[in-house]
């Protein structure tokens, strides 16, 4: 995905259209190869990190630890609560490895490419994994009844106003909670590898295509590239972060006593 767009001499700027990849193979295209390698990726890294343990780690099990550590209290336990998060470390460790190796498939030379970008992989996640075990472990907690009251109609409000709050708080936690997880990290992906492309592909078109007093300012585009590349990073982390607390506070609240 790094091709110079142009119709005759005038530039044409990347767009959506370009994250509609041919197949490589079959049906197969790179987005589907990238979950597979990201997948194969996250369990080498834990399984290789972890397979001789020392009291005095490495760098790589420090790292892997450091991790872990960072899941399991700074994401699962402040969302979930010291009494229940443990049985959804697992989860949340997955999901923010899975994430974060995919969204910095993006700024990797020659893969080029953030995999959450292709909304159907957020949303798969979102509502096929978050949305259907975050209302299950609340149904297991206090029955359906109990769950959907807990929801649904949060005490301490007058009865009138459930008019009013309830429908909302239905829409809400049913409908768009898992829809906004999954279009947070996509949006955030999708518009910061065309930010890259746009900087990339210009300073390449004013080096190759623009008048010869314009060339020199395909130096100052790929200087914003690379500045804008060092920021994707961080945002492809923070959106990663910000999936992971988002599927644990879900958790979290179909776990709480009160709404």
């Amino acid at each position: 995905m790094g091709r110079l767009l142009a119709e005759g001499d005038k530039f044409a700027p990347p767009g959506v259209k370009d994250f509609f990849l041919p197949p490589i193979f079959g049906g197969v295209t790179k987005p589907m190869v990238l979950v597979v390698l990201s997948i194969i990726i996250v369990a080498t890294f834990f399984l290789i990190t972890t397979r001789n343990m020392k009291v005095v780690p490495s760098k790589w099990q420090f790292a892997a630890e450091s991790v872990y550590d960072f899941s399991r209290n700074n994401i699962t336990r402040e969302q979930i609560g010291s009494k229940e998060f443990r049985p959804f470390v697992p989860l949340i460790l997955t999901l923010f490895t899975f994430v974060l190796v995919n969204n910095l498939f993006g700024i990797i030379p020659i893969i080029q490419f953030p995999t959450m970008a292709k909304i159907g992989f957020p949303l798969a996640l979102a509502i096929l994994v978050v949305y259907p075990l975050h209302h299950y472990v609340g149904i297991r907690k206090f029955g359906l009844g109990g769950y959907f009251k807990n929801q649904l109609f949060p005490p301490g409000v007058p009865k009138l106003v459930y008019v009013l709050l309830t429908p909302i708080e239905l829409f809400l936690k049913f409908f768009m909670d898992p829809l906004m997880l999954a279009v947070r990290v996509f949006a955030a992906m999708l518009a910061g590898h065309l930010i890259l492309l746009v900087f990339t592909l210009g300073g390449e078109y004013l080096l190759l295509q623009a008048p010869v007093v314009l060339k020199p300012v395909s130096l100052v585009a790929w200087a914003f590239a690379i500045a804008m590349t060092f920021l994707e990073a961080f945002i492809q982390v923070l959106q990663a972060y910000i999936f992971a607390l988002l599927a644990a506070s879900f958790i979290g609240r179909a776990l709480a006593e009160e709404h």
